[in-house]
């Protein structure tokens, strides 16, 4: 038994490690679809990722789902803001890494830890520990110096790092598995995707289907219909590593989407990095590794409190009726 459950843990890290490698490489995808504009290859996406999500439920047979979805107007309203966010989210990211900015999107994925931890606070009312306020103000500041590196707010990397926050407090609070949420997401998000391609092919801006001689062919239409498999396929190997590895474990896998980013940015597309910007960006790396520190350390103290229960005895009730006081708990190790 013990064996068959590190085998499936063993399984849910190579999800992981591939789900977020995929993420990371997007930056090396979108550029393959130019000269499509960013607003013909997101509604493009949305359309496609439906088709490829809806043939996976089929696989699948799951629907079950959907009818008691159907009866719940207060989770599709919830399921609407989230694709109206992610929308979003793609959209910039798209139109940030086809106009040269694939670093300051992997700097939205960086920050948007410490956005999620923010909304904890402010719409959760979640209590922070002290590490958590450190990495939070370490994270602000880091914005700050990014800012005058810049010579602007770097608008991309927070758009992307609240969008992405939002969506997922939205998920949180709907409830639904991966495949379920980006199916309902899909949904709603299609109507408008589609009327969206059609008033492009009216307005002859849309380029799936058409072939420019010297500019793309018919393989422009094949990377266009792969981007809906391409949206579906990491999520999947996500859903299957969730339920194999512990949380802690996908929250450090979560970094290696933005650093694979921020790689392709500087070593492939060769984007300038000044000593301003490379500063802001140690600052967030800091912040980070206080934020992670502080998860570990938690995860140990939580795991030596199990321990201690485990371990403490059951009181006794002798002869005389007075029972006898519990056995104080080990100190837990800090």
């Amino acid at each position: 038994m013990a064996e068959n459950t590190q085998q499936e843990a063993g399984r849910g890290l190579w999800y992981g490690l591939a789900a977020y490698g995929m993420w990371g490489l997007f930056p090396l995808f979108w550029p393959l679809l130019e000269p499509g504009a960013a607003d013909d290859i997101l509604a493009n996406r949305m359309v496609w990722s439906l088709v490829a999500v809806v043939l996976l439920l089929v696989a699948q047979r799951h629907w079950g789902w959907i009818r008691p979805l159907l009866r719940q107007p207060r989770r599709l309203a919830m399921l609407g803001g989230a694709a109206a966010v992610i929308s979003i989210n793609w959209g910039v990211y798209i139109w940030g890494v086809n106009a040269g900015h694939v670093v300051e999107t992997s700097l939205g994925y960086f920050i948007n830890p410490l956005v999620t931890i923010a909304f904890g606070v402010l719409v959760l009312k979640e209590r922070l520990r002290g590490a958590q306020w450190a990495a939070v103000g370490i994270g602000a500041l880091a914005v700050a110096v990014l800012t005058i590196g810049y010579g602007r707010l770097p608008w991309i990397a927070l758009t992307l790092a609240f969008s992405f926050a939002t969506y997922g407090l939205l998920k949180k609070k709907v409830g639904l598995s991966g495949l379920e949420s980006l199916a309902a997401e899909s949904a709603f998000m299609f109507p408008f995707a589609l009327g969206y391609l059609i008033y492009l092919e009216v307005s002859g801006r849309g380029t799936f289907g058409h072939t420019v001689a010297g500019s793309y062919g018919w393989g422009h239409s094949g990377l266009l219909l792969l981007s809906g498999v391409i949206t579906a396929v990491p999520l999947l190997c996500f859903g299957a590593a969730a339920v194999r590895v512990p949380l802690t474990v996908l929250g450090l896998l979560q970094y290696l989407a933005p650093v694979f980013q921020f790689l392709i940015g500087v070593a492939v597309f060769h984007e300038s990095m000044p000593p301003a910007r490379w500063a802001g960006f140690s600052l967030v790396w800091a912040a980070l590794a206080v934020l992670t520190w502080d998860a570990l350390r938690r995860v140990r103290i939580d795991r030596a409190q199990r321990a201690a229960a485990l371990t403490r005895p059951v009181a006794a009730a002798p002869a005389d009726g007075i029972p006898v006081a519990d056995a104080p708990a080990p100190a837990a190790t800090r």
